[in-house]
């Protein structure tokens, strides 16, 4: 099933939540794909775009937080 046709079925449904579920259920299924139903979602607004924004914008990799070097005892 594609976009089109996931699209066309969710106009018959006038409960938001319903929706959501049967969408949630067609991906579980493996009826579409995870990019069907994020493009769903995110046209239908069930995305919140800022909900992982702290992540996108994290504190970058510096030498600070590099692993202290311990000594390796020889036999």
């Amino acid at each position: 099933m594609n976009r089109e046709e996931l699209n066309w079925l969710l106009q018959t449904i006038k409960d938001d939540a319903i929706a959501k579920h049967f969408v949630m259920a067609q991906y579980q299924h493996g009826r579409i794909s995870f990019k069907v139903m994020a493009d769903v979602g995110w046209e239908r607004g069930w995305i919140n775009p800022t909900a992982n924004q702290y992540f996108a914008t994290g504190t970058p990799y510096t030498s600070d937080c590099a692993a202290a070097e311990l000594p390796i005892a020889a036999a």
